[in-house]
């Protein structure tokens, strides 16, 4: 096993060909302030760390896959690894900044096996070109 978390955030993260450090740093800090764990009266007011909670980023460029023709998906939308490898180490070094938490990592390109329990109703995209 690569890595295993506690209560926190799964963040399956898939970049796209056109994507930037602008998007990575974007996103970091949109999941880091995240307000959707609960608080004491069952509301979805605390943010990662409001319960001390763990991060896993897991590279998926899958992601992107077009399925509009055919039955085989496209993912010619997705980075190739030259320049995704780069965004996702900058990403988990800026997520790790920006939570003042170790990030957890699995491993770029491998075929992993990855578990979710996922502990309430909340499973969230987000687009950093869909900031508005």
């Amino acid at each position: 096993m690569k890595a295993a978390i506690g209560p926190g955030f799964l963040v399956l993260l898939g970049i796209e060909a056109e994507d930037g450090r602008e998007d990575v740093e974007w996103l970091a800090k949109k999941i880091a302030g995240l307000r959707v764990f609960q608080d004491e009266a069952g509301l979805m007011n605390k943010d990662l760390a409001g319960i001390g909670g763990d991060v896993l980023v897991v590279s998926q460029f899958t992601l992107h896959a077009s399925y509009k023709k055919g039955n085989r998906p496209s993912f010619t939308r997705a980075a190739r690894p030259e320049t995704a490898i780069p965004l996702y180490e900058y990403f988990v070094e800026q997520l790790q900044e920006a939570t003042g938490t170790e990030i957890c990592t699995g491993e770029f390109g491998a075929d992993m096996k990855v578990a979710l329990v996922n502990d309430g109703p909340v499973t969230i995209i987000m687009d950093s070109k869909n900031k508005e």
